[in-house]
């Protein structure tokens, strides 16, 4: 079966799941002429992506309370710039998206686009990113799990990445340093450094309230960096100053 057909066969798990309560998997199976370990992978593909809840012998929806955690987590203020950053991304582009909760809204953005080749460090993007129905090409650096990150870091995922060359790095960040670049909590920054170096554009997301954070750890300098996708609650002080490091900033519009 192919992959847009699985895509079609689990969008309709989901209708009928929260149109019914609750189903079975002998019910599905039946439902849609497939066999029951197909669709417990479909359940627990589905439960991965906080879409359902699996029970025993078949799924139930999610409560509303984790619904709207989840919606918000996705939405707002993260998901507006994601959407802005998807903008500059062509047909054809090969592009990385580092791990991230701001980099993550790109993925959905990314079923208009034809041809992509995507990588990611990312375990959690990287399945998200195998069930889009127009199929990109997915890339993973390997390399040793950081748990702190939630992806993979290191020398194998640092000598993957030298193998390729991208045209655009999505990348986010725990802060803005307005005099020096982003910054991390994370002490583990030479992937950040090797995804930059490969790019040809350099992406950075994130919200404005991050930006004057003086964190510690300095992970990418205004001179590799092209764009900065924040916010319009940003001050026009900041974005003077960081304009002037080199620097376009897009704005998207402030959702609170």
């Amino acid at each position: 079966m192919t992959k847009r057909n699985t895509q079609q066969r689990r969008h309709s798990i989901i209708k009928l799941v929260n149109e019914q309560g609750e189903v079975s998997v002998d019910e599905l199976a039946s439902l849609f002429a497939t066999s029951e370990v197909t669709i417990r992978k479909d359940l627990a593909m589905l439960e991965t992506h906080g879409l359902l809840l699996r029970r025993y012998g078949g799924a139930v929806p999610v409560p509303q309370e984790m619904t709207q955690i989840a919606n918000e987590t996705l939405s707002l203020n993260k998901q507006a710039i994601a959407a802005k950053a998807a903008e500059l991304i062509r047909d054809h582009n090969r592009i990385i998206i580092d791990s991230g909760s701001t980099t993550s809204g790109i993925v959905q953005q990314l079923n208009d686009k034809r041809g992509l080749v995507v990588m990611t460090n990312s375990l959690q993007l990287a399945n998200a990113i195998h069930e889009l129905e127009n199929e990109p090409t997915l890339l993973m650096t390997g390399g040793t799990w950081d748990p702190h990150s939630e992806s993979f870091q290191g020398q194998v995922a640092e000598q993957v990445l030298r193998s390729y060359n991208f045209d655009q790095l999505f990348i986010g960040a725990d802060g803005i340093d307005l005099d020096r670049g982003t910054t991390t909590f994370n002490e583990l920054t030479g992937l950040s450094k090797v995804m930059a170096e490969m790019s040809r554009e350099v992406v950075v997301l994130l919200e404005s309230t991050k930006i004057g954070r003086r964190i510690p750890n300095l992970e990418l300098p205004w001179d590799v960096v092209n764009v900065l996708v924040t916010d319009d609650n940003i001050s026009p002080q900041a974005v003077e100053t960081i304009s002037a490091h080199g620097v376009k900033v897009i704005l998207a519009p402030y959702a609170n």
